[in-house]
């Protein structure tokens, strides 16, 4: 569907419901189009131009605003008309990726530089963000996009120096980010300057091999840094299909984290001179990703997320950690539940802590887990166990609702009980064993369900076949199919 001045808002409402308690965020007036008859009515008569008329505003925002929420909601791109802003920032966006196209071709940094400034004073992240974007959904590689990241950097410096400093309330996500980075520099400043001092001959390597290896292993730090970029704040700019600067500053973070391996590598070589220029070449990548956050994600992303999006990455922080730091107190994430998905998503589907599932795709994941499950409930009765291909041990369906003593033979009942009473009695939550039968080694263990207020719920039976898994050396990085 193209949205545009002409097209009926029940037609709108009648493809994409969600739609209707979208509006009142718009305008309030909107609010009349909650009551069925007066939806009937505009809805066979109202065009979007009329619409804009009635909530006091232009229909080119109005557009803008339906055609953002079905994107966000649904993924689709959608069509519509183009305000005179959007137009001009279209065409800017057009130029913009002819610079970088232009370096791909092989002009140089200054060639384009000088077509940059003529086009343009000031450039604004989320365009930077747009451009990359675009140019990958057009076909340029990734890999291709981080190589010319750094030159994109270079192009557009003088124009996001001009940018006002982010100001974001102490705790808040960016803040957090913003924290960690000082610290980093810092780190970065007190090993260039040790590397400089032995160049100098103010003291020797031997003397202060240790201190640069204290050094590095605290940078390494900012690999949790990272973490909570990749696993936190991509995958909600991913919903408002910004995907491409993620991707980029992905590989960016597996580039670091292979240069901090390696400066341990060549630290061990004492090898002074490669260690040397190799750790001048790791400040420079590092000091670089602190200003491609600070000037071109950060701000994009503080005008792409939302603040309950905000909220789910702050609440999602502390299961990864940070880097050096803690969040300073201010910023409330409060305590409410933020919906991850969109209505449309959820329905039909189970609500659980982390996401949603249909029950089809639960029962289907538990029974091709490489593990047999067998959960008892607080009363000691048998609720569930998974029905894997190749099961451990023989279950059948007479088992559900039977005690789970009765499963057991009367040698080993006891010791079956005592793991549930002091289960229930709280004073232990894990009993493991291990036996070799049938020529496998079988680790088997128990785990005390209990929620959130402490309250038991049952005991967890995992049986997990580990005789290949302990035959396990050494790594495998590489995928193996074809060799099979």
């Amino acid at each position: 569907m193209k949205l545009e001045s002409s097209t009926l808002i029940g037609d709108i409402i009648d493809k994409y419901p969600f739609i209707l308690r979208y509006m009142p965020k718009i305008s309030p007036i909107f609010e009349k189009l909650q009551d069925p008859e007066m939806r009937e009515q505009m809805g066979k008569i109202a065009t979007l131009e009329m619409v804009s008329q009635m909530g006091g505003i232009e229909v080119h925002d109005l557009i803008g605003a339906l055609r953002n929420e079905i994107e966000r909601v649904t993924g689709e791109k959608v069509e519509g008309e183009l305000s005179d802003g959007e137009e001009a920032s279209k065409e800017k966006l057009e130029s913009l990726k002819s610079i970088i196209l232009d370096l791909h071709s092989g002009k140089t940094v200054e060639e384009v530089k000088e077509k940059f400034l003529a086009l343009a004073t000031e450039v604004d992240s989320t365009e930077i963000a747009r451009m990359e974007q675009e140019l990958i959904d057009g076909g340029l590689p990734e890999e291709e996009i981080k190589k010319l990241c750094d030159v994109h950097v270079e192009v557009f410096k003088e124009s996001l120096d001009k940018k006002e400093e982010l100001g974001v309330p102490p705790g808040h996500p960016v803040h957090t980010f913003m924290k960690e980075n000082e610290v980093l520099d810092g780190l970065l400043a007190a090993l260039s300057g040790l590397i400089r001092e032995i160049k100098e001959g103010k003291t020797t390597f031997d003397e202060k091999k240790a201190n640069i290896e204290k050094l590095i292993d605290s940078i390494s730090k900012m690999d949790l840094h990272y973490l909570r970029k990749e696993n936190q704040l991509f995958p909600l700019l991913e919903k408002h299909q910004v995907s491409g600067p993620s991707q980029v500053m992905w590989a960016l973070h597996d580039d670091i984290r292979g240069m901090i391996k390696e400066a341990r590598m060549k630290l061990e070589m004492k090898n002074f001179e490669q260690l040397s220029d190799h750790l001048d070449r790791m400040e420079k990548t590092m000091k670089d990703m602190i200003y491609k956050e600070e000037k071109v994600l950060f701000p994009m992303s503080l005008d792409t997320l939302s603040e309950d999006e905000w909220k789910t990455v702050r609440r999602g922080e502390e299961e990864i950690g940070y880097a050096w730091i803690k969040p300073d107190e201010g910023w409330d994430a409060g305590d409410d539940m933020i919906e991850p998905l969109s209505s449309t998503q959820s329905i039909g589907k189970l609500r659980l802590d982390e996401g949603y599932l249909t029950l089809e795709q639960l029962n289907h994941m538990l029974k091709n887990l490489p593990i047999d499950i067998s959960f008892v409930d607080a009363d000691n009765k048998v609720a569930y166990y998974s029905a894997t291909d190749e099961r451990i041990f023989p279950r059948s369906p007479a088992v559900i609702g039977r005690e789970v003593k009765k499963c057991h033979p009367p040698k080993s009942v006891h010791v079956v009980e005592k793991i549930l009473s002091e289960f229930k009695a709280g004073n232990k939550d894990v009993a493991e064993f291990w036996i070799q039968l049938q020529g496998k080694f079988i680790h088997i263990r128990y785990f005390a369900v209990r929620n959130g207020e402490g309250e038991f719920l049952g005991t967890l039976e995992v049986s997990q076949d580990v005789t290949k898994i302990r035959e396990l050396e050494g790594n495998k990085r590489l995928l193996d199919w074809e060799d099979e």
